[in-house]
């Protein structure tokens, strides 16, 4: 069964800030299981998703993957290999951002860059991501939620 982690963030200014990630519950689906990374915007904003994780040739940057709201989208397709996956999102609609420490290489356009150092030097953008730790499940969604989202109303 699917995993799903939830991100959840406190507003900061102009600027989002992770306030953690929750382990969900499995939940079970009709049709047969896929395993996948999905992210799930449960947001009410259009945002704009990059992807980080590590395959067997080094450290790999993707992006943009668009998500309208209340809108769910693969990220990577097939069975998760590695235990941790990097995300960095914009929100379009109200601007600011989801990110953390994890600092990997970006551009505005679609984008696929192999390596994480030296990001300014050659010419692309050095942002922080979040890390998602999949706990090594074949597969796993993520759940972007805004501040007033909080699990079981508790602030």
């Amino acid at each position: 069964m699917p995993e799903t982690a939830r991100i959840r963030v406190s507003r900061s200014s102009r600027r989002l800030a992770v306030a953690g990630i929750l382990v969900a519950s499995s939940f079970a689906t009709a049709g047969p299981v896929r395993a996948d990374l999905r992210m799930c915007n449960l947001t009410g904003s259009k945002i704009g998703v990059t992807l980080g994780y590590r395959d067997p040739q080094g450290w790999v940057t993707e992006g943009w993957w668009d998500l309208k709201p209340k809108d769910c989208g693969t990220l990577l397709k097939g069975t998760l290999t590695a235990r941790f996956y990097y995300v960095y999102a914009v929100d379009f609609t109200r601007g600011g951002e989801w990110s953390g420490r994890a600092m990997m290489c970006t551009r505005d356009t679609a984008f696929t860059i192999r390596g994480v150092e030296d990001c300014l030097a050659r010419g692309y953008d050095r942002n922080g991501f979040i890390e998602v730790d999949t706990g090594e499940q074949k597969s796993w969604t993520i759940q972007l939620t805004d501040p007033a989202q909080r699990r079981g109303g508790q602030p």
